[in-house]
């Protein structure tokens, strides 16, 4: 089945499946048609400022106060929430990890989220955290909303369909969704096994970048995001309901499904992204931008110019800048770095970052490129090259990134890392020129 989408970032969208079930000119009518109900879903206070004021309004089934019963506590014990401190050993340090292993046993998106680092506080509504998912399995009668915070998935292997209140998103490598807090959805498997990676923002919602000198045009274009039709299913058979709520889980059970809306309207709405239209800007002459010159999304924080979080990727681009270490250059920075890599080679590591796989440097550690990335780039003809077949990605946030045990006692996790920058060498003898031999 083919499902279909609307075009524009942030947009005031309208969409229905049966003609008529919208309202026109007011949004609670008495009566609404189909002997739908009437039901806004809001996703900032209501006196935001104009331009962060969001929310939608939904004309479904039955409202979302059937759609929840009793609840009971649910248990989801790699799912960890910030605050997250102290819950393992390792020492400090810059960490790399190949890819989490598929599970064995059948696993569904809720039942295989893998927290790796978190940050900030979920009750102060700041801060993110970062997971890897595995899955094998469907959730068929299962659906989930989490209240902490909204979800940016990046798949890694395999496809998936987020079935949602508000429509249906098919989702595969080198395409990026958004699910916003509070929406409920399941996900459906489209390959037998799928991995990939979540932000989980506490904070603001996450929005496009100023573009500043740079002006109308680049980067993520607003054109090239798309926010799924409506879609619904009347199904009257048990279902069950999971809620994420300040980091503990809980579950009701009803006796159809929630995913009900036959219209909606509004600018509160899951939507994805294809990672292949960002057009990237960069250095024509010398020197190697700095690295949010490729920011796709960005959560803004109360402190202007630093982000809640950023998501930064890294594509396929043309290298010509002269006289230029072209790899990133080594640094440290006052932002926490969590990467991964969807396929290819990041070039600022030669070996040892594999698809799949996951770097974590923190706030004001060193890092850089590997020591034969170095010695490659330092010696390189300096023509034009394009760097191709590569995605690698970053969740860069303001808050330092803590490693839960689950990251930290991972069997993937590569012990010698630190090792990548052993054969550095001392270049420096007291000539201009330098030791290069």
């Amino acid at each position: 089945m083919a499902f279909s989408y609307m075009p524009g970032f942030g947009n005031d969208f309208e969409t229905e499946t049966l003609l008529g079930s919208l309202p026109q000119g007011r949004n609670s009518p008495q009566r609404p048609a189909y002997g739908l109900y009437a039901e806004q879903l809001s996703g900032s206070p209501f006196t935001a400022p104009r331009g962060t004021n969001e929310r939608s309004w939904l004309y479904r089934i039955r409202p979302s106060v059937k759609h929840t019963g009793r609840f009971k506590a649910a248990s989801y014990p790699l799912w960890k929430t910030a605050p997250n401190v102290g819950d393992h050993e390792l020492p400090l340090g810059q960490y790399r990890w190949n890819p989490v292993p598929m599970p064995k046993e059948p696993t569904n998106f809720i039942q295989g989220m893998r927290s790796i680092t978190t940050a900030g506080d979920v009750l102060g509504q700041t801060g993110m955290a970062a997971h890897v998912y595995v899955a094998n399995t469907s959730m068929i009668d299962d659906h989930f909303f989490n209240a902490d915070g909204e979800l940016l998935v990046v798949p890694q292997v395999g496809a998936l369909r987020f079935v949602t209140e508000m429509g249906v998103i098919e989702l595969r490598p080198g395409e990026i969704a958004v699910l916003p807090r509070g929406l409920v959805f399941k996900v459906e498997l489209v390959d037998k096994d799928v991995r990939g990676y979540v932000c989980e923002n506490y904070g603001a919602k996450l929005t496009l970048p100023d573009r500043g000198p740079i002006g109308a045009n680049c980067l993520a274009n607003p054109r090239d995001f798309k926010t799924p039709c409506a879609w619904f299913e009347e199904k009257e058979t048990p279902c069950r309901l999971i809620v994420k709520w300040c980091g503990n889980f809980h579950l009701t059970e009803i006796g159809h499904s929630p995913l009900d809306v036959v219209a909606w309207h509004g600018n509160y709405a899951p939507y994805k992204y294809d990672l292949a239209t960002f057009s990237p800007v960069g250095a024509i002459l010398f020197d190697h931008p700095d690295p949010s010159i490729f920011t796709v999304l960005t959560a803004p924080s109360g402190e202007e110019g630093t982000a809640n979080i950023d998501f930064v990727i890294f594509p396929p681009r043309w290298l010509v800048a002269e006289d230029t270490f072209r790899p990133p250059w080594y640094h440290r920075n006052i932002m926490s770095e969590f990467m991964g890599l969807i396929h290819g080679q990041y070039d600022a590591k030669e070996e040892g970052f594999v698809p799949g796989g996951i770097s974590l440097h923190n706030l004001m550690l060193a890092h850089g490129p590997d020591a034969p990335g170095f010695e490659k780039a330092s010696r390189a003809e300096l023509k034009p090259v394009k760097l191709d077949n590569t995605m690698a990605f970053m969740f860069e946030t303001r808050f330092p990134q803590m490693l839960t045990r689950y990251g930290a006692e991972l069997e993937t996790r590569q012990d010698n890392y630190i090792d990548c920058w052993a054969d550095l060498k001392k270049r420096f003898n007291g000539t201009p020129e330098g030791d290069w031999s």
